[in-house]
C-alpha cells in the first residue's frame, strides 16, 4: 500500500461511506499514513466494525465507527461533535457516500431526486458545513468523490448524473468558501469498481475497451488520490482529478 510513510500522523479523517467497497479501501490507505480513521456507516454496522477492528488491530485505538442517515441533514453536526469526542478533529473529510442506480427518463419520481440528489450533493454541502469550524482549525482538506459521469452524462442515469456535475461545481465553490484555511478538491474515478447492481460483461468490456490503459482500475487508485489531496498537494485547491484510465478522453 504506497503511501507517504506516515504523512497523516495526527490528523483525523472522516470518510463518509467509509465501510464498504471504495470507502473502505480510502479509510486504509489514509490509515496507512499515520491517520486516525473515522469511518461513517449508514447501514453496513458488520462491515464497519470489521474495518475498525483491522485497523486497531495495526495500531491500537487508531480507528471508530459511526452511524449516520446523511441524509437527515440536522444530525450531521452532531455526528461531526462524535467524531471530534471520539477521534479529534477532523482535519480531513471524505464525502465519499454515495446513491447509484439507473433513473430513465419518463420514470423518474420525486424520491429518486430526493435519494440520489441527497447522498450525492445535499449530504457533502451540509457535512462541509457542519465541518467547517474543525477544518478551519485545522487548515485541513476536503476530498469529494465526484465521477467521471458528473463530466458526461450516463445514459438513463440522469439524476444520478446531474448530482456528480452538480458536487463538481459545489468543490468549487468549496474551495473559494472555505479558502485560505482549508483545500478542496474532488475526484472522478472511472471504472474502478463495478456496480452492484449489474454490469454484464460485455458491458464492461465495452467500458474497458473505451480507456487509453485498456483495463479497469481499482479502488486503491482512488485511495491514493485522495492520500495525494490530503498529504502531498498543500497548495492545491479547487481541482477535479480524473482517476479514469484515460476514458474521459476517448468519448
Amino acid at each position: 500500500m504506497a503511501t507517504a510513510a506516515l504523512a497523516l500522523t495526527g490528523q483525523t479523517a472522516l470518510v463518509t461511506g467509509g465501510a464498504r467497497r471504495v470507502g473502505a479501501e480510502i479509510a486504509r490507505h489514509l490509515h496507512a499514513a499515520g491517520a486516525t480513521v473515522a469511518i461513517h456507516y449508514r447501514n453496513s454496522r458488520s462491515e464497519a466494525q470489521a474495518l475498525a477492528d483491522e485497523l486497531n488491530a495495526k495500531r491500537a485505538d487508531s480507528a471508530a465507527c459511526f452511524a449516520a442517515d446523511l441524509l437527515q441533514t440536522e444530525s450531521l453536526p452532531a455526528l461531526v461533535d462524535a467524531v471530534t469526542q471520539r477521534c479529534g478533529g477532523p482535519h480531513i473529510l471524505v464525502n465519499n457516500a454515495s446513491s447509484f442506480y439507473p433513473t430513465p427518463f419518463g420514470e423518474l419520481t420525486e424520491q429518486h431526486w430526493h435519494e440520489l440528489i441527497g447522498s450525492n450533493l445535499k449530504a457533502p454541502l451540509f457535512l462541509a458545513q457542519a465541518s467547517a469550524a474543525a477544518l478551519k482549525r485545522a487548515h485541513g482538506s476536503i476530498v469529494n468523490i465526484v465521477d467521471i459521469h458528473g463530466l458526461r452524462p450516463l445514459p438513463n442515469y440522469i439524476i444520478y448524473s446531474t448530482a456528480k456535475a452538480a458536487l463538481i461545481h459545489l468543490t468549487k465553490a468549496l474551495a473559494r468558501e472555505l479558502a485560505p484555511e482549508v483545500r478542496v478538491n474532488g475526484i472522478a474515478p472511472g471504472p474502478v469498481l463495478w456496480p452492484e447492481n449489474g454490469v454484464d460483461a460485455a458491458q464492461r468490456q465495452e467500458i474497458v475497451n473505451s480507456t487509453l490503459l485498456q483495463r479497469a482500475g481499482t479502488p486503491a487508485d482512488v485511495a491514493r488520490a485522495v492520500c495525494f489531496f490530503a498529504a502531498s498537494a498543500p497548495f492545491v485547491t479547487g481541482q477535479i482529478l480524473a482517476v479514469d484510465g484515460g476514458r474521459s478522453l476517448r468519448w
